[in-house]
């Protein structure tokens, strides 16, 4: 007699599925939304480089946050689905889908 296996129950997804989630999401793009004016406006004022920068930093770290999380969110959902024998609705496979993850991480970096 085979040994039970329990099954693998996935985690909620963090982006942006639920509506607590979408909101969630939405709060931060706004967020980062704000930030863009804010540096244009800076620009449009004179600002320093230096604070200019610094600027472009901090906008820089919330889109790279936000994308990890996305990034995240799709990587659990994607192979979490995948280990318990495929996603439903499925049309691409695990290569191709490896595939188009790594352009867009690719597309970002450069």
């Amino acid at each position: 007699m085979p040994a039970y296996t329990p099954p693998l129950y996935l985690p909620e997804p963090s982006v942006p599925h639920s509506p607590a989630e979408k909101k969630r999401v939405t709060t931060r793009l706004r967020r980062i939304q704000g930030q863009a004016l804010a540096l244009e406006r800076a620009v449009n004022e004179g600002t320093e480089c230096g604070a200019l920068l610094q600027q472009l930093a901090a906008l820089r770290g919330a889109a790279t946050g936000l994308m990890a999380e996305v990034l995240e969110s799709h990587l659990r959902e994607t192979f979490l689905q995948s280990a318990q024998g495929g996603r439903p609705g499925a049309t691409i496979e695990p290569e191709a889908e490896i595939d188009q993850i790594m352009r867009i991480v690719r597309s970002y970096l450069k």
